[in-house]
């Protein structure tokens, strides 16, 4: 038997644990085995994994890709091209667009355009607005991963539905099947703040964190967590940014109801220092907080399972829209969000490495766990026979410093990161049985990457 491709000497890791001298067999861009290297079958293309580590695809369930209308500051293209080069083999992409995604023929563009120039897997949310409660099961119908609100002020100024429609939204969605993720931020808070601050001449970058204090969000994430519980609907909390808010996630999870939680690693690596080290590049909503609310996300978070799943919400913007030539000047006019896809799995390859996660942990926050959160598991995130071979190589143990944003493959590649030291990184990855990175290039022609279908799954 000779199969498509067969990738040997690596260590298998998936949550279950670790297998050493290990790989994959890939036949018609399914897993056809997973085992020792040398019970594989031979292969048209074989791999040598070099001793590397091995694991199911990283799936980030929360990028802003921005097209359609935005490409000037990304595209399905470009950002699929830095996921590739992440180690990164499915993305989920926001509905903050230009149109915004919220009926069913602007995702079907949205569609359409990631199937025509994607180089990984991709999905997209629909945003609920009042506008568009009654569409809610025609946007099941047309394929939406799950659904979005936004509770405070975003990029793109997609307004909230009030308190009443959300809750009428949950019911409606519950009827779907599907989740309903917040970003979440108590609007009013944040606007009063940012307007005594303006008037108070408070301009700084670190101002505009203050401003977004961290009531706003734990109060944003106990009163979607009270809805769901009379509801019923399933919920996810996007970009959680503190302690405070794990809490509260753990004590929606105490009173059983079907919340997840997704943290970014840029919450984890810094504090809230960074924007007076860093300034505006650094500006991202909700902010990076302090230091004890870093420490109370790590204990509540990730050592005691608050959070479920890593993601980065990349979010790509021009570097004059970011500011970089005048980082601490004016932060009222500079833009919030930066780029995460090609540092996610160093930063938690990193943590790993200080030995803050176990590699288990690690694989299972950033590939089984939001595969399974938003109904994409055993396909992604599984490692299974039967399954997508989607896959990821990294070393564990390469040692290495993003100097310059040159060395990202976004369209717009302002981060905090840059300067950043790592240990570990992809080296290879791999989205249904096609190589789509090794060697340090991007490799395969656009438009690979395809739809994840969640009514297979």
């Amino acid at each position: 038997m000779s199969v498509d491709l067969v990738v040997r000497n690596c260590t298998v890791v998936t949550p279950a644990g670790r297998t050493p001298d290990a790989g994959v067999a890939v036949e018609d861009g399914t897993i056809v085995a997973v085992g020792r290297s040398d019970q594989l079958p031979d292969a048209d293309r074989v791999l040598d994994g070099n001793g590397n580590v091995l694991v199911p695809g990283i799936v980030d369930g929360h990028i802003h890709n921005r097209e359609p209308g935005l490409e000037y500051k990304e595209d399905w293209e470009s950002a699929t091209r830095a996921a590739a080069a992440g180690g990164v083999t499915t993305v989920v992409g926001m509905p903050n667009t230009d149109p915004v995604i919220d009926r069913p023929e602007h995702l079907e563009l949205k569609f359409d355009r990631g199937e025509a120039s994607a180089h990984v897997d991709f999905q997209s949310y629909v945003v609920i607005t009042s506008e568009n409660l009654d569409l809610i099961p025609d946007l099941d119908e047309a394929g939406a991963l799950g659904y979005k609100i936004f509770l405070g002020s975003t990029v793109g100024d997609v307004p909230p539905p009030n308190d009443g429609e959300i809750l009428e939204a949950m019911e409606r969605i519950r009827e779907t099947g599907k989740r309903l993720g917040f970003h979440e931020e108590n609007g009013e808070i944040i606007d009063h703040y940012t307007e005594q601050f303006k008037a108070a001449g408070k301009n700084d970058p670190i101002d505009h964190s203050h401003s977004r204090p961290v009531i706003a969000e734990q109060e944003a994430v106990e009163r979607m967590i009270t809805f769901a519980e009379e509801t019923g609907a399933k919920i996810h909390m996007y970009h959680v940014s503190s302690g405070s808010a794990a809490e509260a996630v753990a004590r929606g999870k105490d009173r059983g109801v079907d919340v997840t939680a997704e943290t970014c690693p840029h919450y984890l690596w810094f504090t809230e220092e960074v924007m007076r080290e860093k300034g505006n590049p650094a500006r991202i909503q909700p902010p990076i907080r302090d230091a004890d609310e870093r420490e109370r996300l790590w204990n509540v978070g990730i050592d005691n399972g608050a959070i479920d799943s890593i993601a980065t919400d990349h979010a790509p913007h021009t570097p004059e829209e970011k500011k970089v030539d005048d980082p601490f000047g004016n932060t009222w006019d500079a833009i919030s969000g930066f780029v995460g896809l090609e540092t996610e799995v160093p930063a938690l390859l990193t943590f790993v490495d200080q030995g803050r996660l176990t590699l288990e942990e690690w694989v299972r926050r950033h590939s089984t766990r939001p595969a399974q959160i938003w109904g994409m598991y055993p396909k992604k995130g599984s490692l299974q026979v039967g399954t997508d071979a989607d896959f990821t190589i990294v070393d564990p143990d390469l040692e290495w410093t993003l100097e310059d944003s040159d060395d990202l493959h976004s369209k717009n590649c302002v981060t905090p990161f840059i300067g950043e030291s790592f240990t570990g990184k992809a080296t290879t990855t791999v989205v249904r049985g096609n190589v789509v990175y090794e060697d340090g290039a991007v490799v395969g022609d656009a438009g690979h990457g395809t739809r994840v279908d969640v009514d297979d799954v």
